[in-house]
């Protein structure tokens, strides 16, 4: 049978394959026979026959010499390229790199594979460079300066010539580029992009992270006076063209520090009993035309970013809080859902049109939530209503499968200078669900107007939000780990099933010990979603069909749906799909790096927070197990820290990566993920927006400690450098020896 499956490796040239692969195709079906493949494909691995490309993972060593790919430079000096064959990661030492840069696209030249030993490349060409900046702090000596760069892709200062400064001084913040790195040189030669502000300081540091992420921290003067120039224009004409909702009760519903209301609700009690309802949205599109310095600025941005302490818009102000923004009693004009809905909520017949509408009253979420608790308040019939109803659509959504996360999040109480004073928690409540079930109603619409056509006809080309099923293997561990707790988790059948036995299961886990393990593993188990023209449905709402049609203010996918839906509407064709397909790639892009952006902002603040409560003991919960440390979410304010592994001195402990925890070797002291723990805020580096943990023994309290066990002082604490030794997500010491890290 082995040599039926070394003619099956033979015959796969570079394609990569596992165990179940090939014990298919030479007939191993019994579990023994499987176990006997994957024990023999490990063998070759480990005798350099075979490579391991990734856990289970093989492919033959048997390959050109030559191959191109992404280079992935590390600042533990862990270099490596992607290939573009097959997508192995093969090591790239530092004196073979060419000083490549993070992203660069090289071509290697692979060295054969030793046994016992990692295959390694050396790059031989940068074929195309990744345009990129650093931030850093600047520092300006008699005779050069240089940057301190805070990127985990870079070992090194970057010296900056003194023609090349921008008039930075020592201690600003700065953005920079590198110019030229000569191979002989240990350091890159580069020049100043742009000077944020003293670090320290809270814009300085806020554009710092967007910077960091390449995202935009200034609005081009050009586009905000293409913008000024626009005039709101609801002339009669336009008035005339449109469905006028006028009279309607029509009213927002946002955060009470939100200025760009999208989206807007009308209720109107029909003759035979119905209710007619609105979901009105701001009509971006009527006045952002395609092509235009806005549209294509909106179309790079992609989406506003929403940071800890201010938002970065996607469209000048004039238009996201002024024009467009649906403000009351004032005439707007919108792209609307109109439903006409039994008590039931059942939707008996709907249309979808453009508008002119005026909000009656503008409500903050507390404001709906007092009338939605007690009934007393101005519109408190209307809203009441529509509680009622979404409250159905919610109960009808959940029993057809839409998974149920109910996450808080995070807010900051900011001083006039930007730092973090306090914490508390966005809850969603019924006033929030109430807009939320209703938004959910309009893209599900929208999404099947379009896309739900009979079997004979073909959709023409659309922006889909999609969600894939989750990973079988994730699934299957949810099933495995739930069940250890006395809960029956589906991992097979159709997604209503499985959705349906995840949302019982995390109803049921509420205020019990492992509500934190399970959830999270829940969470961890499900895919991201994404735009697409390719329609697979979306899985963690339980629909066959879903867009983004509500916040064009906010998402250009949105706005591309609007102008899509008009077109299509009024009989257009279908438009260039793999077009299309570049823009939803783009705004899946972006939106990920906002989020990464968002996550950021919310990190600096809370090490910034924590940096006053350094040596105090808080309650938290493990949120993250690795070989490297141990991550923990503190209950009282939900800032992450980590208790870095090297610190756990009591034993010695080992990574247990199947059953999420680390286990000491000798007293089997076991720390898992969602277990409760008490630590001590131990340092605080804002730096590299890390916070590291120390545990307390209950039983003997610890005063303000280092790692060593060292008294230290609040001021000695902040912005220690933590200490080397972490792998991925951990920081680089600064030395003060500049002469070590220059050449």
């Amino acid at each position: 049978m082995m040599q039926l499956a070394k003619e099956f490796i033979a015959q796969q040239q570079n394609n990569t394959f596992n165990y179940k692969q090939v014990s298919h195709a030479i007939g191993a079906t019994t579990p023994k026979q499987q176990r006997a493949v994957a024990l023999f494909l490990a063998e070759l691995a480990f005798d350099g026959e075979l490579i391991e490309t990734s856990p289970g993972k093989y492919k033959s060593p048997m390959r050109t010499n030559f191959a191109t790919g992404i280079f992935v430079r590390r600042s533990n000096g862990k270099n490596s390229v992607i290939t573009d064959d097959d997508g192995e990661s093969i090591l790239v030492a530092e004196r073979n790199s060419m000083h490549a840069l993070n992203g660069d696209k090289v071509k290697v030249n692979i060295a054969a594979h030793r046994r016992g030993a990692e295959p390694e490349a050396v790059v031989v060409e940068i074929i195309e460079k990744k345009d990129q900046v650093f931030i850093g702090e600047l520092k300006v000596e008699k005779h050069y300066a240089y940057l301190l760069t805070d990127s985990k892709f870079l070992a090194v200062d970057i010296f900056i010539p003194k023609a090349k400064l921008k008039n930075g001084k020592t201690g600003d913040k700065a953005i920079a580029r590198i110019t030229h790195w000569p191979e002989d040189d240990k350091n890159p030669k580069g020049e100043i992009v742009d000077i944020l502000g003293k670090v320290g300081e809270n814009n300085a540091e806020i554009h710092a992270i967007l910077a960091e992420y390449g995202l935009p921290y200034k609005y081009p003067e050009a586009v905000e006076r293409a913008a000024d120039k626009i005039d709101a224009g609801i002339t009669p004409d336009v008035i005339a063209s449109r469905l006028d909702m006028r009279k309607a009760t029509t009213f927002t519903i946002d955060p009470r520090d939100a200025k760009d209301f999208d989206d807007a609700l009308s209720l109107t009690v029909l003759p035979n009993g119905n209710y007619e309802i609105g979901v009105h949205i701001a009509d971006v599109t009527h006045y952002v035309k395609p092509g235009s310095i806005i549209d294509r600025e909106a179309e790079s941005r992609a989406t506003s970013v929403y940071l800890v302490d201010r938002v970065v818009p996607m469209l000048p102000e004039h238009l996201c809080n002024g024009i467009c923004s649906l403000r009351p009693n004032e005439e707007k004009l919108a792209f609307s859902c109109i439903f006409e809905m039994d008590n039931n909520a059942k939707v008996i017949k709907y249309k979808i049109a453009r508008t002119v509408i005026e909000s009656n009253r503008r409500f903050t979420y507390e404001e709906a939530q007092e009338i939605i608790e007690t009934g007393v308040g101005e519109y408190s019939e209307e809203i009441l209503t529509l509680d009622c109803l979404a409250k159905i659509l919610r109960k009808e959504r959940y029993e057809n499968g839409s998974v149920e996360f109910d996450r808080c999040e995070v807010r900051f109480d900011i001083d006039e200078i930007g730092h973090p004073v306090g914490v508390f928690f966005k809850e969603s409540k019924d006033a929030n669900k109430l807009i939320e079930e209703f938004m959910l109603l309009a893209n599900k619409t929208v999404a099947r107007e379009i896309g739900c056509v009979s079997r004979k006809k073909r959709a023409k080309a659309f922006v889909y939000r999609v969600h894939e099923d989750p990973d079988p293997e994730k699934l299957a561990e949810l099933a495995k780990q739930s069940r250890v707790f006395g809960y029956k988790i589906k991992d097979t059948g159709s997604a209503r099933d499985v959705n349906r036995s995840i949302n019982r299961m995390l109803n049921e886990l509420k205020g019990k010990g492992e509500e934190n393990f399970l959830s999270t593993l829940a969470i961890r188990s499900m895919a991201k979603a994404i735009y697409t023209t390719v329609n697979v449905g979306h899985y963690g709402l339980g629909f066959e069909y879903y867009t983004h049609f509500t916040s064009p203010i906010r998402r250009y996918p949105d706005m591309i749906v609007h102008r899509l839906l008009d077109k299509y509407l009024n009989g257009g064709r279908s438009v260039n799909v793999d077009k299309l397909e570049d823009q939803c790639k783009h705004s899946s892009s972006m939106e990920q790096l906002a989020a990464n952006a968002e996550r950021a902002s919310i990190k600096y603040k809370q090490v910034e927070f924590l940096a006053d409560h350094l040596g105090e003991v808080f309650e938290g919960v493990i949120s993250g197990v690795t070989e490297w440390g141990l991550y923990v979410e503190l209950n009282s304010n939900k800032c992450e820290g980590m208790v870095p592994i090297r610190d756990l001195t009591d034993d010695y402990y080992e990574f247990d990566e199947k059953n999420y925890c680390v286990v000491g070797r000798h007293t089997n002291t076991r720390y898992r993920l969602g277990d409760n723990i008490t630590i001590q805020v131990a340092r605080a580096n804002l730096d590299r927006k890390q916070l590291d943990f120390a545990i307390v023994d209950e039983n003997k309290p610890r005063r303000n400690e280092d790692a060593l066990g060292k008294k230290v002082s609040a001021k000695q604490a902040i912005n220690c450098p933590i200490p080397k030794g972490r792998d991925k997500g951990k920081s680089k010491s600064k030395t003060k020896d500049k002469k070590r890290r220059r050449k």
